[in-house]
């Protein structure tokens, strides 16, 4: 079976490259901007492709050529601030992207897999279910959940992973997240502000990318939102991280988020009720504490 993975080159996509090979009844196709920064372990196990997700004709050409059975799009312009700041590109690569994957999946009749994001919600109601009605804050929110809807109406076999704070460890060439940033912190012995007024369920990556190959492997279709069972504060959070480590939380100081200035808001309370993945793919996330100690120690 064809399998064709976007953003391949991000944390979630090298892990899910990883699991996809060692399956070793996939035939793996990875894509990503720039040049392949995926390691795993097996010489000549995938094909990767460069590819810009903003130019639409050459993504329809490429998934044409290969002619997939499962397309899991991970790709997308992920930082809420830049796509707050750069609207067009935002709305190009995040839309415009996945109107030309549905395309293209429509041609080769593929299953596509769409990964999604806790930002489509307010946060007025978390933690929320599938049923749940999204309204999101802000331009980045807006563009994912527009893409869900391009998905859903699509008349494609399809199913969309929303996921929540994704950690995990250092990527060579990949951009840091909440846990390696608070521990490089209190490790140099620097203070920091960490929200004590939101709310997630954060999701080990490893989690998230098993929970994907649970929607492949038993062609689960509709929405499914993946994540960590554990609900917490950011600041919470941070000081869990201390406490593994053995740093000082008293560097950590609780803020409320709106003394950050940013383009992007965020919402205050999400996180997900994970009991339809459980029930229905056998979805069983680590606690926190076990996926933190798992990022921080090996």
């Amino acid at each position: 079976m064809k399998v064709f993975v976007t953003g391949a080159n991000g944390l979630v996509g090298r892990h899910l490259i990883r699991m996809l090979v060692e399956e070793g009844k996939f035939d793996v196709h990875a894509s990503g901007k720039g040049p392949c920064r995926i390691v795993t372990g097996k010489k000549s196990s995938f094909v990767y492709h460069n590819l810009d997700l903003a130019s639409h004709k050459h993504v329809q050409a490429l998934l044409g050529k290969i002619a997939p059975s499962i397309i899991i799009h991970l790709g997308a312009m992920s930082q809420p601030n830049d796509c707050e700041l750069d609207k067009k590109s935002c709305w190009k690569i995040n839309v415009g992207g996945t109107r030309a994957i549905v395309k293209a999946a429509l041609e080769v009749k593929a299953f596509v897999i769409y990964v999604s994001t806790d930002f489509v919600f307010d946060g007025e109601e978390g933690p929320y279910d599938e049923a749940a009605e999204p309204s999101p804050l802000s331009t980045y929110g807006e563009s994912k959940y527009l893409a869900e809807q391009i998905i859903e109406l699509s008349g494609l076999h399809y199913a969309i992973v929303r996921t929540v704070l994704v950690y995990g460890p250092p990527v060579q060439g990949g951009r840091s997240n909440f846990v390696l940033w608070v521990k490089e912190q209190l490790e140099e012995g620097n203070k920091i502000k960490v929200v004590n007024d939101q709310v997630r369920t954060p999701t080990y990556v490893e989690d998230l990318a098993k929970g994907i190959l649970l929607v492949l492997m038993k062609h689960a279709q509709g929405i499914y939102h993946i994540s960590g069972k554990d609900t917490i504060t950011p600041y919470d959070f941070a000081c869990q991280i201390a406490d593994i480590i053995g740093k000082d939380k008293s560097l950590i100081t609780p803020v409320d988020a709106d003394i950050f200035t940013e383009p992007a808001k965020r919402p205050l309370k999400t996180g997900f009720i994970i009991e339809k993945a459980v029930r229905q793919l056998g979805y069983e996330p680590h606690s926190l504490n076990e996926g933190l100690r798992k990022v921080l120690f090996g």
